[in-house]
């Protein structure tokens, strides 16, 4: 059973989400605000979060930008907010989907399953190329073999996996994988590209360079 954490401050919100699901067969996990959605993350490792903007504690951008910071389990908010700059932010942040307030709960049911189905085909995909991610583990299995990777080396593989067949720059690898306040010599991300292919071997080829502008991370060799 898929596992769905939903985080709204307001009940009577989580609990018609919560009637729209359950239904469907989904494992439903509430949080009433932003800090115990990151603590109920950390204890459930769900498949999925839906996250209101405007939360007590932290807010939802908060909460997407740690989540993000080590996994890229899928993310969709459901906000009143529907400015475009509002769902432009929300994308850079790494949301996989945008709902407004008031939505259809049929809309909402389908890409929620859209959403899952293409992060288990992603998931497939990797596999079947001999590297994967396990992310309740915070382990990458390369040819089914743990590979030591730094915490670092995992958030660059996995970033860099999430966004396959995408042109990266080194501005953008930089601010996802170290910090968005971080204004650090983009060198650092060629030095870490250059160990992490090392230690993936002849499967290092999938991060391929993409002269003067950054990395791309190839389906296949």
């Amino acid at each position: 059973m898929e596992k769905i954490l939903v985080a709204d401050d307001e009940q009577l919100m989580r609990q018609l989400v919560v009637d729209f699901l359950k239904p469907e067969g989904y494992e439903i996990i509430q949080a009433a605000d932003g800090k115990q959605a990151l603590e109920l993350y950390t204890e459930h490792h769900p498949d999925l979060v839906l996250l209101d903007v405007m939360m007590p504690g932290y807010d939802g951008w908060t909460v997407c930008r740690e989540i993000r910071r080590e996994s890229s389990i899928p993310i969709m908010m459901i906000t009143a907010k529907g400015e475009e700059i509002d769902q432009l932010f929300a994308y850079d942040l790494g949301v996989d989907e945008y709902i407004t307030k008031p939505f259809s709960p049929k809309i909402l049911i389908a890409k929620i399953k859209a959403v899952l189905r293409r992060g288990q085909q992603e998931q497939q995909h990797q596999a079947a190329e001999g590297v994967s991610i396990d992310q309740d583990a915070h382990q990458v299995v390369l040819d089914g073999e743990v590979l030591d990777l730094s915490p670092t080396e995992y958030k660059l593989l996995n970033y860099l996996m999430s966004n396959a067949g995408k042109a990266l720059s080194r501005r953008q690898i930089l601010n996802k994988v170290w910090d968005y306040d971080y204004y650090g010599d983009l060198r650092t991300v060629d030095t870490h590209i250059n160990r992490l292919r090392i230690k993936l071997g002849n499967k290092g080829k999938l991060i391929q360079t993409v002269r003067g502008y950054g990395y791309r991370y190839e389906q296949k060799l």
